[in-house]
């Protein structure tokens, strides 16, 4: 079994929300918008004015907690009353989670999603991401329908703080050195091939056109350098993580971030600085000098991921080994790769991660 599962059509340009009404009118004349309030006021009254114009009838429903079960529920109850054929997420990665879930429970109901930040590849990933109200993770559930459309209005993102634009960098890096080690025992899977030469792909937009996209996005101005950086971050990175076979190459940095967000004192980190963080931790685990791998460490650098756990609530060295005991990773998964995925190798690299101060440079 191979299968990519990716959605029909991606659309990137500045402006496009002036099309928007055109676009989805295709598909559909009755939507149920899910966004937040802080997402819908950055595509208006632009969106607005081109549903208008296209005579699209739609109902918005905000996102105000954790993309969670409850979070769910209530917004497909709002669906199913709406009879809306289609479901339009426009936000960050906790409303496209939400919305891509809602879809994904109603059969004749089309899917569009409208990422208002690169922070994520969420607006492309066949997976929506559980949490508990908490915001601590609880699941990955696969979705059996992707997005008809996927909708980048660059002029949105750009103005965006630009911290959003680095942790999606760091987001979409992950998957290289995630995907990277499972080659190194089965070299034949094609979905693992496929996954690693996309992941490479996006660092090489990375290492040609990244530091002008910062300084562009932190500018706010729409240039051909940080729409490829967000290609990368939305695109590249969710067709990295589209291709699957009978072979789960599960990451091991991700892996680190989800337990990472059940600890209060990182709530305020973006999914990709605690994937940063991650890779840092993965990187001393594969180890064999104590050191991470210098490329990696300057990338995280220049991306400013932290690259050292904040003050903690309670005994540091026992929450550190709490962390380490309960990283989630399947025994079968983690035979596949070349390292221990051992408790006392995790915390091994979180408590160098104490030792060396990476973060300095």
């Amino acid at each position: 079994m191979f299968a990519i599962k990716s959605p029909q059509t991606y659309h990137h340009q500045p402006g496009l929300l002036s099309r928007t009404g055109d676009l989805l009118a295709v598909h559909s004349a009755d939507i149920a918008i899910i966004t937040s309030p802080k997402a819908w006021g950055a595509v208006n009254p632009q969106l607005e004015t081109s549903l208008k114009a296209a005579g699209i009838r739609w109902q918005v429903n905000f996102l105000t907690t954790e993309c969670t079960d409850a979070a769910i529920e209530t917004h497909l109850v709002s669906v199913r009353e709406q009879n809306a054929t289609l479901v339009l997420g426009i936000g960050g990665g906790r409303v496209l989670d939400c919305a891509k879930a809602v879809a994904n429970l109603l059969t004749d109901v089309g899917l569009v999603t409208m990422p208002t930040v690169a922070a994520t590849c969420a607006a492309w990933s066949p997976v929506s991401i559980i949490y508990n109200e908490h915001g601590g993770h609880v699941r990955s559930q696969p979705l059996s329908r992707m997005p008809l459309m996927l909708l980048v209005d660059t002029n949105v993102i750009a103005q965006n703080d630009v911290r959003y634009l680095k942790a999606g960098i760091v987001d979409a890096l992950a998957k290289w050195y995630e995907f990277r080690p499972y080659k190194q025992k089965s070299d034949d899977s094609l979905a693992l091939n496929l996954k690693v030469q996309a992941a490479q792909l996006a660092v090489e937009i990375f290492e040609q056109y990244g530091a002008q996209a910062l300084q562009d996005n932190a500018r706010h101005e729409v240039t051909p350098a940080l729409m490829k950086v967000i290609d990368a971050n939305i695109a590249v990175a969710g067709m990295a993580n589209s291709m699957r076979d009978e072979t789960p190459a599960p990451g091991v940095a991700h892996a680190i971030h989800n337990r990472f967000t059940h600890q209060p004192e990182l709530h305020g980190w973006l999914h990709g600085e605690k994937v940063g963080f991650g890779l840092l931790v993965q990187s001393l685990m594969e180890s064999h000098n104590g050191q991470p791998e210098p490329q990696l460490l300057a990338l995280l650098r220049q991306y400013h991921a932290p690259l050292a756990l904040p003050s903690l609530n309670g005994d540091r060295d026992t929450i550190i080994t709490a962390i380490a005991r309960e990283v989630k990773f399947s025994a079968e998964n983690a035979a596949r790769l070349p390292f221990s995925m051992a408790a006392e190798n995790i915390e091994k690299a979180l408590r160098a991660t104490e030792t060396h101060h990476y973060s300095q440079g």
